[in-house]
């Protein structure tokens, strides 16, 4: 057979060969889609498989809203209304700020240095409370007055941050505290490791609180230097942790004894705001006299310059005033003071 019948039959039979293949596809597709339908679960299969299956776990609860703002703020003002010392006051305004901020600290300000009087939330990185610190020059911007407020970390931040701790947070509020138009005290607030402060107003709402509790207290102090002994007290007295014992000997006129110990709690009150470092030092030592002799002589020197030696002496309340709030109760601490126990 030559060449040309040999590809001619060859044609043939592929052609043959195709149109088996066609109908034996058309055949397999039209016998799949008859199938299909077969194939769907039936009632008895979706039972089976719904039984074999695990329990559906319970949904998470929702977590709990935060607590309202509104109210931590009521409760700091609350607190700062309960202030009867300025140095009080400092301390209830760093423990309302906790409510608000990560870290708080407060300077207090005197002869244009800013000494650290006390911090919360760098306890774990040994701040150096009592440390003095000159004023960058944006810090003295607020200082003099020609800004309300300093925000956002630079020169001032760093500068106060410095004895306190040497992680510096993203965001940070540094507040004056004022005293009759005279700025007394910073307060230093940071986000800590958040990213921003969350409630701003808050803690500034805090801090014009604190202000206008150290201008009442203030007024309160010259109100009873000027008053004579025996005039009649304010119904708004200081007030100690422990009312101090009456001694033996003749009992002394209640008025007098009322004006004489709310004297004696803010002389001694003003040693605790102006000198925290010495005081901190005196209770580490457990001896406060060597440490604050000039501070504490000069401080019973105008309490006897005013009420007399003679009262000082006999129901020693100008005395029990500083072992009670200086020392805890705890007489040995104030160490050998001339005027002390006996």
């Amino acid at each position: 057979m030559d060449e040309n019948a040999q590809a001619s039959l060859k044609n043939l039979l592929q052609q043959w060969a195709d149109k088996r293949q066609q109908a034996l596809l058309e055949q397999v597709m039209l016998a799949w889609s008859e199938a299909i339908p077969r194939l769907a679960p039936d009632d008895t299969l979706m039972a089976s498989i719904l039984a074999a299956l695990p329990a559906p776990e319970p949904a998470p609860e929702p977590p709990p809203p935060p607590p309202p703002t509104d109210g931590n703020l009521g409760a700091g003002l609350d607190l700062l209304e309960d202030a009867h010392t300025q140095g009080e006051v400092l301390k209830h305004l760093l423990d309302a700020t906790q409510r608000f901020v990560e870290r708080s600290a407060l300077f207090v300000l005197k002869q244009g240095i800013a000494t650290a009087f006390a911090h919360r939330g760098f306890d774990g990185e040994s701040p150096k409370a009592g440390s003095p610190v000159v004023p960058p020059p944006d810090l003295e911007d607020l200082l003099g007055g020609r800004a309300r407020l300093v925000a956002g970390p630079g020169p001032a931040y760093q500068a106060l941050l410095a004895p306190l701790s040497r992680f510096q947070a993203p965001d940070i509020l540094i507040l004056p505290l004022r005293l009759r138009k005279k700025i007394v005290a910073l307060l230093l607030v940071d986000s800590g490791l958040l990213p921003a402060i969350e409630h701003p107003s808050h803690v500034r709402a805090l801090a014009l609180c604190a202000e206008a509790r150290l201008s009442y207290l203030a007024g309160v102090k010259e109100e009873e230097r000027s008053a004579p002994v025996e005039s009649h007290p304010s119904t708004l007295t200081q007030r100690i942790p422990d009312a101090i014992a009456e001694p033996q000997g003749a009992a002394l006129d209640p008025r007098v004894r009322m004006n004489a110990e709310r004297s004696a709690r803010v002389l001694v009150g003003d040693i605790e705001l102006y000198f925290p470092a010495k005081v901190t030092q005196g209770q580490q030592d457990g001896s406060l006299y060597p440490v604050l002799k000039d501070e504490l002589d000069r401080s019973r020197a105008s309490f006897v310059e005013r009420y007399g030696l003679d009262l000082e002496n006999q129901h020693r309340i100008f005395y029990q005033t500083v072992v009670q709030q200086l020392c805890a109760g705890d007489p040995s601490r104030l160490g050998p003071a001339p005027w002390g126990a006996h």
